[in-house]
């Protein structure tokens, strides 16, 4: 069976740095999986979100919102889905990021975490 926190760390979306714009936003994302080539589903979150600066170098962001769970093979389900971040450009070609998130569940509720660093040429 299908593990639903494939799909929570498939929803987390790099975050590059320093916020262009600050302010709400709305965001709409699928994210789908498969084992193999077997299709296993697909979450779309649709999230309002906030994102702004910290300082001149550095950027962060939060959004949730409702998260339709479509399993293959399983009824579809409506969850609630989040996830907040950071970046920061530690020079003017590299940028340090790192994201929670998470997806509501029955049972137990699924989380991830993710760091990185970009390099632009």
């Amino acid at each position: 069976m299908f593990n639903k926190t494939v799909f929570a760390a498939a929803a987390a979306a790099p975050f590059m740095a320093t916020a262009a714009f600050a302010g709400p936003y709305v965001n709409v994302e699928a994210n789908s999986g498969f084992v193999g080539s077997d299709y296993a589903g697909t979450v779309t979150d649709i999230a309002i979100g906030y994102e702004g600066a910290l300082g001149e170098n550095a950027g962060w962001y939060a959004q949730a919102g409702p998260a339709i769970v479509a399993i293959d093979g399983i009824d579809t389900d409506t969850q609630f889905s989040g996830k907040a971040g950071l970046g920061v450009d530690v020079t003017e070609n590299v940028n340090v990021y790192g994201e929670f998130s998470f997806l509501t569940a029955e049972g137990d509720n699924n989380y991830g975490a993710k760091a990185g660093v970009t390099y632009r040429f």
